[in-house]
């Protein structure tokens, strides 16, 4: 049970809920996620005071007393989406924040969780839960399971979250908020925060609030991380055709300043990995494309592989980002670089931090031995290029030719599946910010990651968040599209209509009846989740002329609105990376 400071201990008395979301902005957070549910309400009320939105879920207007009194059906539907939104904001402004209410909407989140703990993406989960005092006494409450234990959901959340806060005490409810959003963000992190009832008004002291949250990273070990670089060093002066591989670490641990200066520096090739889209300036002279073992251009393949050592950034060697475990590279030739350790060759060093010795290493490396690259383009290849005869859109063609329309700073997020695969044939302009999930792979995902992208983008004065998501995957989160609406937000989706979930096709049942939809009539959606005609436009597409015309509009490209594309496909078309990828997990499956 809750015992309240007395006030007259207190410099500056604030409630326990104004302290954590006024920490919440100080962090760079300015909209939460989330869905109502009775445990929480009396804490959204602080969130317009602290000076942060509440974004609200698609199903948050016809939500009503089902959700104040039981929690209901649409609540445990939505939070999911909740999850996949806060996902897509912190990819873009560095951490984001979510409410959802005890039992039923905290579970109906843990999928988004897991996947935002598997991606290292910063989630500040926020549970309202029943008061303390029913807690103590183990009440028969709604969203329970009858059973007295109040822990159970909080015990389900500990494996996928790098700090618990419990705020159960108001003596140390400040510093377990601090401690958890530091820790949010220096790993880069999902953390769990439990807010009761009866906490919400408890009093803290607001003192606080006047020193910011210390949200530096810890230094290495001066000798040990000197050390290391000398070890580095001694490699990358002896190599004859250095080359650098950027992966997801290298964005999400935030040492992006430090690749691009030594990227620039050494003059070296540098690619990057299906999850490193995005991480690399890829205008620069120097950048190859992506590498992805068997699934990567030959050219690609055969200058990363050849190379006697390669430089490895934040890599994430998951099967659909190497497609199948198909690299085919030493360790004898690698250094790995990553938030928590150095490894050179087989050498491990624990605890020293990438940042600290990629900063040495570039001060202190000078002229190396530099073996030019591949250069990645846009062209689209020969056998795809004349526009007078078959206009069927192919994979081939379409993804260098929307590489072609994309502009500086646009952000693109990519569905597990088709997308995630054919955005590998497509060269960024500079400052394109890339979202996909690829490790953890929850189909479905990058719509809700789109509105959370694109509000973080209307924050940031992005001009464009541009999706692409096949009809299966859209299928299962189409009602976010009802919360851009409600936002005012303004995405290009484009729904990749080929009836059906083409990834497990080529893994499993090309022609089996489970990996069949009903076709949608997509474009009529807009209209049915209430959008202003004015506000909002659809288009069609069929023929390569049709989308050579769309991209070449140039209203529709700058994005006044939110418009839906339906862009056709044939069922059995994929990239070449999906189908290689695709048979070497039919094979890894099939395995005794």
């Amino acid at each position: 049970m809750a015992t309240d400071i007395r006030t007259s201990e207190l410099k500056k008395p604030v409630d326990v809920a104004e302290y954590l979301f006024r920490r919440l902005h100080e962090v760079g957070v300015r909209a939460v996620h989330g869905l109502p549910g009775d445990y929480n309400l009396v804490a959204l009320d602080y969130i317009p005071e602290a000076g942060l939105t509440w974004v609200g879920n698609c199903n948050e207007l016809n939500a009503g007393d089902i959700i104040e009194a039981y929690g209901g059906e649409e609540e445990q539907r939505s939070s999911l989406h909740t999850g996949y939104a806060a996902d897509g904001y912190a990819r873009v402004k560095g951490i984001a924040a979510m409410v959802t209410t005890f039992g039923v909407g905290e579970l109906s989140a843990i999928n988004a969780i897991a996947g935002a703990y598997s991606e290292y993406s910063p989630i500040i989960h926020i549970v309202g839960t029943p008061s303390t005092i029913a807690q103590k006494e183990g009440m028969l409450l709604h969203h329970t399971l009858g059973n007295g234990n109040f822990d159970v959901f909080a015990n389900m959340n500990r494996d996928i979250s790098v700090a618990m806060a419990k705020l159960n005490d108001p003596h140390e409810a400040a510093t377990l908020i601090d401690h958890a959003i530091r820790e949010c963000w220096v790993q880069s992190r999902p953390v769990y925060i439990t807010l009761p009832t009866d906490m919400v008004t408890k009093k803290v002291e607001g003192a606080r609030l006047d020193t910011p949250i210390d949200l530096s990273y810890p230094p290495n070990v001066p000798e040990k991380e000197d050390y290391v670089v000398d070890v580095v060093l001694k490699y990358l002066h002896d190599a004859k055709n250095p080359v650098i591989l950027v992966d997801a670490c290298a964005i999400r641990h935030r040492v992006l300043d430090e690749v691009h200066e030594l990227v620039k520096r050494s003059g070296l090739p540098v690619f990057v990995t299906p999850m490193g889209k995005g991480a690399v300036n890829e205008t620069l002279p120097t950048f190859g494309g992506v590498y992805a073992g068997d699934g990567s251009d030959p050219e690609v393949r055969e200058r990363l592989e050849s190379s006697d050592l390669i430089l490895s950034i934040g890599a994430i060697k998951s099967d659909f980002n190497t497609a199948g475990f198909t690299y085919h590279v030493s360790q004898l030739s690698t250094i790995d670089f990553h938030s928590n350790y150095v490894r050179v060759r087989y050498s491990e060093y624990p605890g020293v931090r990438m940042q600290g010795v990629l900063q040495k290493v570039i001060a202190k490396m000078g002229k190396l031995n530099v073996k030019p690259g591949p250069v990645a383009t846009n062209d689209i290849p020969k056998a795809d290029q004349d526009m007078s005869g078959d206009q069927i859109i192919s994979h081939a063609w379409f993804w260098p030719r929307m590489g072609q329309w994309l502009e500086k700073d646009d952000i693109v997020i990519t569905e597990t599946g088709t997308a995630n695969f054919g955005i590998w044939e497509t060269r960024f302009p500079e400052g394109v910010t890339a979202l996909s999930q690829v490790l953890w792979g929850s189909i479905g995902w990058s719509v809700g990651a789109c509105q959370g992208a694109a509000m973080a983008a209307k924050e940031l004065g992005i001009k464009r968040t541009i999706l692409f998501v096949g009809d299966g995957s859209f299928q299962l989160t189409a009602q976010e599209v009802s919360t851009m609406i409600r936002r005012e937000l303004n995405p290009i989706i484009f729904v990749i209509c080929n009836k059906g979930y083409t990834i497990e096709r080529f893994i499993h049942g090309m022609d089996a009846e489970y990996n069949d939809i009903q076709e949608w009539k997509y474009n009529d959606l807009l209209d049915v989740f209430g959008a202003d005609p004015n506000k909002s436009k659809t288009y069609q597409v069929r023929t390569k002329q049709e989308l050579h015309d769309l991209f070449n509009d140039k209203h529709f490209s700058s994005a006044p609105y939110i418009q839906f594309v339906e862009l056709y496909m044939e069922r059995e078309d994929a990239p070449v990376a999906l189908k290689l990828t695709a048979e070497a997990s039919a094979k890894n499956n099939a395995k005794a």
